[in-house]
């Protein structure tokens, strides 16, 4: 490998002021949605439980308990954004977006217990039908309400988590519609009680239990596919690709990671350049290809570029090649007895194919003594012949 780095130019600056904005603006929109949420969850959790005494609404009472219980999960949402809407800091170098994973699979978690919580107390309602007194007809509007106003919130929440790519927000607006469609299990229930058909409501509670177990479960199965840093998507990777590939320069690229950080991808590639070329043009192509990563696609917050002057991923990189100092006391000590040695004004060294080629720079009034170039050529051809690393030398004069 040629060198590997990841520089920051001026425009990495600015890359992280727009991230620091992006991030907040997230935060503010993630704490908007969920104050208004919880403050619909108490208002309703408290209506459903007094209306459901009122009413002699067993459904009722259970479904104001589901709704308070939405109020802990969002607290859990407010506490994770404002901690991953943090930057990196000294402890967290690559940011806190994994806070907001672990809360999701919080929350995924929560989701599949209150789905347990609704199927066995269904079946326990299917198995016992006499004990459920017929409730009026209030539990049935107040269970509406709960209907769209929960129904509403998951809209509203999911429109945000899309907007930013926060699988946290997702959940979140699951519990909300988890709540509504408890509530509608609530108002056939009521519904079904009232007209005779007592099995109505176990038989429906029971299919909606099923369906948030599933939606927990896949939340909390991506989550945890995350913390264990599982790539992106493959469609993802080849648009990665061809991002990098197409940036002037680049002749291939190999060993291409991502892996995902809350809402963000982190990706670090190995380009191949042309063996020849100046560090600061190699350096200039990978600031480039970051940039290009960075704008094209989306969820990539940054990007470690790996410069290499050939693909070695196949080929072993050979570390027991000697660095200038020693092949700088070689050649002197090889070339001892060739005049033109003492006035190299430069010496280039290319490590290629396991090898060292060597490039020298002599003065253009090396060719004044009457010397001709091949004749030098071929005497330091003879002095390095049988060194087994160094694998040519090729003059310039100038």
């Amino acid at each position: 490998m040629a060198h590997s780095h990841h520089s920051h130019s001026h425009s990495a600056v600015s890359d992280s002021s727009s991230q620091g904005e992006a991030q907040n603006k997230r935060y503010k929109e993630t704490v908007r949605v969920t104050l208004i949420g919880s403050v619909i969850d108490l208002l309703l959790g408290v209506g459903k439980i007094a209306m459901g005494i009122v009413d002699n609404s067993q459904a009722l009472i259970a479904d104001g308990v589901h709704s308070l219980s939405d109020l802990a999960t969002d607290f859990v949402v407010l506490y994770a954004a404002k901690h991953s809407s943090q930057g990196a800091d000294a402890d967290h170098p690559y940011g806190h977006g994994r806070i907001e994973t672990v809360a999701t699979v919080g929350l995924g978690v929560a989701l599949v217990i209150v789905a347990i919580g609704i199927a066995v107390e269904a079946a326990q309602r299917m198995l016992a039908p006499e004990s459920l007194a017929v409730p009026g007809f209030w539990a049935l509007v107040i269970a509406a309400i709960s209907v769209i106003s929960k129904e509403g919130i998951y809209q509203y929440t999911m429109i945000v988590a899309r907007r930013h790519r926060s699988k946290m927000l997702e959940a979140n607006a699951w519990h909300s519609r988890s709540d509504a469609i408890s509530s509608v299990v609530v108002v056939v229930g009521i519904a079904g009680s009232m007209a005779g058909y007592h099995y109505l409501d176990g038989v429906a509670a029971i299919g909606v239990a099923l369906m948030i177990a599933k939606i927990g479960w896949d939340l909390c199965f991506h989550s945890i596919k995350e913390l264990v840093d599982t790539a992106l998507s493959e469609e993802r990777v080849e648009a990665i690709k061809a991002s990098i590939l197409s940036v002037d320069g680049v002749v291939s690229l190999h060993i291409l990671r991502t892996r995902s950080m809350g809402a963000d991808a982190l990706v670090d590639v190995h380009i191949q350049v042309a063996p020849k070329i100046s560090v600061s043009e190699a350096h200039h192509i990978s600031e480039t290809v970051r940039q290009n990563v960075i704008r094209e696609i989306d969820e990539v917050a940054d990007v470690m570029v790996h410069i290499d002057p050939e693909d070695d991923e196949d080929l072993e990189f050979s570390m027991r090649l000697p660095l200038r100092m020693e092949v700088t006391a070689r050649l002197e000590k090889y070339c001892a007895n060739i005049s033109a040695a003492k006035h190299i004004n430069k010496m280039i060294l290319h490590y290629l194919d396991g090898k060292i080629r060597v490039e020298l720079v002599l003065p253009l009034s090396e060719l004044d003594n009457n010397q001709k170039p091949e004749q030098l050529q071929s005497q330091f051809d003879e002095a390095i012949k049988a060194d087994k690393e160094i694998d040519s030398i090729s003059l310039c004069f100038r």
